[in-house]
């Protein structure tokens, strides 16, 4: 007679007990611990047709661990890949798809080289100058003129915005004639540029954030959420 119940050692339960620090690691931890030892389950199967069925039961496992790759273009392509890069390249079976290699996983691109630009007048930016090189590359005419004033009047708008005091025309002429290599010389011209009230008034439109009218009550200000209309009390009495 079989004895229902078998009274264990609690020494040698402990002895079964598996820490993170002996566990192989985990070469893609989003799928848990338990996929990992299926994989390696299958890893250890010897006979080819069985390993195979195998392994396209673990496919259909993870595919539905993660439905959200359902959308992904060759979703299949990227589990079969998954699959092998679990096992450590070692799962033997037939894939629909090219085998990929340790090598070719590891491969890492070359370095992207960061554009490394160092405007001697950073206040400005570098879209001055390339509206700079723009300008020198435009025949002599009207059109070229205007573009210079706008660059020129940017130039200023730029300069007030990190530098609060005022700034004459002459001093941005002189940065403009230097930044175009000496092509660009305004400082015989006639015209000038945008006055630096205007200019300082367009940058605090540019970053402050339009508010409501403030209303004065008793405690202070409030905000005026009429939006600056008067809120006439209509009077019901008739005389």
């Amino acid at each position: 007679m079989v004895p229902k119940y078998i009274k264990e050692n609690a020494h040698d339960t402990v002895q079964h007990l598996e820490y993170n620090a002996e566990r192989s690691p985990l070469f893609i931890p989003e799928y848990g611990r338990h996929l990992q030892k299926l994989i390696d389950h299958v890893v250890a199967i010897q006979d080819r047709d069985e390993r195979n069925r195998a392994a396209r039961y673990v496919i259909n496992v993870m595919g539905t661990l993660n439905p959200h790759l359902r959308d992904v273009p060759d979703f299949q392509h990227k589990l079969w890949d998954q699959i092998f890069i679990m096992s450590d390249f070692q799962l033997d079976v037939d894939s629909p798809y090219p085998i990929p290699t340790r090598e070719v996983i590891n491969l890492k691109p070359d370095p992207l080289p960061y554009p490394q630009k160092n405007p001697k007048y950073r206040f400005y930016g570098n879209n001055i100058t390339a509206m700079i090189d723009v300008a020198n590359s435009w025949e002599e005419g009207e059109l070229k003129s205007a573009l210079i004033m706008v660059i020129a009047n940017h130039m200023k708008k730029s300069y007030l915005s990190w530098n609060k005091d005022t700034v004459t025309d002459q001093v941005i002429f002189e940065h403009l004639y230097e930044l175009s290599g000496g092509r660009i010389n305004l400082s015989q011209s006639a015209e000038e540029l945008s006055t630096t009230t205007d200019l300082i008034r367009t940058n605090k439109k540019m970053s402050n954030k339009a508010q409501p009218p403030m209303q004065k009550h008793k405690g202070g200000f409030k905000k005026n959420l009429n939006n600056g209309k008067k809120f006439i009390k209509k009077n019901n009495n008739k005389n």
